[in-house]
């Protein structure tokens, strides 16, 4: 950060390339269809094929935003198109169409959820009109509700006819394929994503889904936050300032500090601020009205502004003239009719006119014929002006005195009153003639100063407080889950650390969490913090090594008999898995009181009340 300190950094306003139509791979449907991997982020979706052949390959094929956009359809008839991911182009333009169909990390709107997933398999080759013959390995979020995973299934099996399915965990994905061999079956997972942020406990290879914690804080708060920020500080810059360029501002220019408050001094210091402030540079026009025009130049636009200004009034009043001759002709018409004698026409004619007698039309068509007399005057005049404009326009020469007179003392003092009335009108072309150069930085009035904004941010996620939030921090998250456990356990859950999820990019971070853990856990007690080698695409790359390990075995798999007797809603559980929680329905009591006689239902009724229960 050191070395960029200062730096003036342009906005990138990347544009999202349409995801490419792949072709149909023969290697992913012999001898057998292999494992379709998707990463249902909330953030990103990610999809890939999980094959041992080397020409596949090994990494998401597909990675777009997890937005669908429906256009409102052209005037000329053409019907509204729905757009997903990656070919909308830009989601600044659309903001305001976006539509997501996850509420916080779970799925909800799963004709949103349909959109997606015929993308992916359109965007992959794969024909999902009969059926879509491939197992599918799904990621969810951390203990999904039951109503979310039963619609997913719903989907999955009814729509698509799959095979298989199997649902997991993306954090426990990343961790699986992060885990090294000296590493324990014990961690404390810190998954921090788009919408949430999960602290998870991991006891022997498997996810304690009781202690489980969930924060509402996530990239999406954060960028809110920070535009927010931003637009009070810059409210000339309003409309600039977009969630899109937020979340690159975060991604590149954020990061946590060790000890906020300790920061927070060192940024009151000028000449700290000054060598890492980061400028990011907002498009804008080098070109000011009038910066680099002329004295001449500047009177031909007056002259050309005056003459279409000119021209537009001539036109109007050359309308108003014919519409006023047309009705004063057809006044005059009538008048004829009441000269010839025919007052049944007449009289018919005054009625459509709306007017009641004969001196009502006189008043009429003297007041429209005076109208048209000073429209015609007004037309003269203005021609007449014109002519003069281009006859004063060319330079005069001064007249001489020839008899050499010399002025009375009176007429000169009364020149010298009347000097500032015509002060405006003197020539400039006696005037030097100078460029006219802003009395700023163009290029800095556009430039927003990221100080203290780039460590106040990330903050959010250890202090919520600062967006009035009443959540606690992460650090606050770790220590109740801790203290859930025997210090035993405590001591093996804090071995091993695990970082991962696309908020956890913040450059600072595992420091941070270093420090938190050192002032909660004991004096002289020992902790490790990992974080994931690649936090954003773990969870697939864990996906995908899961489905190549288990894709002929049945353990993790629902099948479409298990969906069928077993409602959508179950789950067979795995090492990266949610625990199974089945739907428990009360026992209702036998129906007897249908059997019985109708005077022994009539003696209940008039019985004692509490009998009845």
């Amino acid at each position: 950060m050191a070395a960029a300190a200062g730096l003036v950094f342009p906005f990138r306003d990347a544009r999202w390339l349409p995801d490419p139509v792949l072709g149909p791979r023969p290697a992913v449907r012999t001898p057998q269809p292999v494992p379709l991997v998707i990463d249902n982020g909330s953030f990103q979706a990610r999809a890939g094929w999980a094959c041992p052949d080397p020409e596949v390959p090994g990494e998401p094929l597909l990675r777009f935003r997890s937005l669908a956009a429906r256009s409102r359809g052209a005037r000329g008839g053409a019907g509204a198109e729905t757009q997903v991911g990656n070919d909308l182009g830009s989601p600044e333009p659309l903001r305001w169409l976006l539509r997501s169909p996850f509420d916080r990390n779970v799925p909800v709107q799963l004709e949103l959820q349909e959109l997606l997933f015929d993308h992916i398999f359109q965007r992959l080759g794969v024909s999902s009109q009969g059926c879509v013959d491939h197992p599918i390995v799904l990621t969810e979020a951390v203990c999904n509700p039951l109503y979310s995973r039963q619609m997913m299934s719903e989907l999955l099996f009814e729509c698509y006819q799959v095979p298989k399915v199997s649902y997991g965990v993306d954090s426990m994905y990343s961790f699986h394929h992060n885990r090294r061999q000296d590493w324990p079956c014990n961690s404390l997972i810190v998954s921090s994503g788009y919408q949430c942020t999960h602290v998870l406990p991991v006891l022997e290879g498997r996810l304690d889904a009781k202690n489980c914690k969930r924060i509402n804080l996530g990239g999406c708060q954060a960028a809110v936050y920070l535009q927010r920020l931003l637009q009070l500080k810059y409210p000339g810059h309003f409309a600039a300032i977009t969630l899109s360029r937020m979340e690159e501002i975060l991604h590149e220019h954020s990061y946590i500090a060790e000890d906020y408050l300790e920061e927070l001094q060192k940024w009151r210091s000028p000449e700290y601020y000054e060598s890492n402030v980061h400028k990011m540079q907002l498009p804008f026009s080098s070109k000011l009205l009038g910066s680099t025009l002329t004295s001449e130049e500047k009177q031909e636009r007056r002259q050309q502004q005056l003459r279409r200004l000119q021209e537009l009034n001539a036109r109007r009043r050359e309308e108003k003239l014919q519409l006023d001759q047309e009705r004063l002709d057809r006044l005059l018409y009538v008048q004829e009719l009441l000269e010839d004698g025919q007052m049944d026409q007449f009289h018919k004619a005054l009625v459509e006119l709306n007017m009641d007698s004969a001196e009502e039309l006189q008043s009429y068509i003297h007041k429209l014929s005076l109208a048209i007399e000073q429209t015609k005057q007004k037309i003269l005049q203005a021609e007449v002006s014109i002519e003069v404009d281009v006859v004063d326009s060319k330079p005069e020469t001064l007249d001489l005195d020839p008899l050499g007179s010399e002025q009375s003392l009176e007429d000169v003092e009364s020149i010298h009153e009347f000097e500032p009335l015509f002060a405006e009108e003197q020539p400039e072309v006696e005037k030097p003639v100078t460029t006219v150069e802003p009395v700023f930085n163009l290029a800095e009035y556009h430039q927003l100063f990221l100080g203290t904004e780039r460590i106040r941010v990330p903050e959010i996620l250890f202090q919520p407080s600062l967006i009035g939030e009443e959540q606690a921090g992460i650090a606050e998250t770790m220590q109740y889950v801790l203290d859930r456990y025997p210090k035993e356990q405590q001591a093996l859950l804090v071995q091993n650390v695990f970082l991962t999820g696309g908020n956890t990019m913040y450059p600072g971070l595992k420091a941070r969490i270093q420090k938190e853990l050192l002032e909660m856990r004991p004096f002289q007690s020992s902790f490790q913090v990992h974080l994931a080698s690649n936090p954003i695409l773990d969870a697939w790359y864990g996906a995908r090594d899961w489905a190549l390990e288990y894709v002929n075995h049945e353990e993790g798999w629902i099948t479409r008999k298990d969906y069928e007797e077993k409602g959508g809603e179950y789950l067979k559980e795995h090492c990266a898995s949610n625990v199974c929680v089945p739907i428990r329905l009360p026992k209702q009591a036998p129906r007897t009181t249908e059997a019985l006689a109708p005077t022994k239902v009539l003696a209940a009724s008039v019985g004692n009340p509490c009998d009845l229960a």
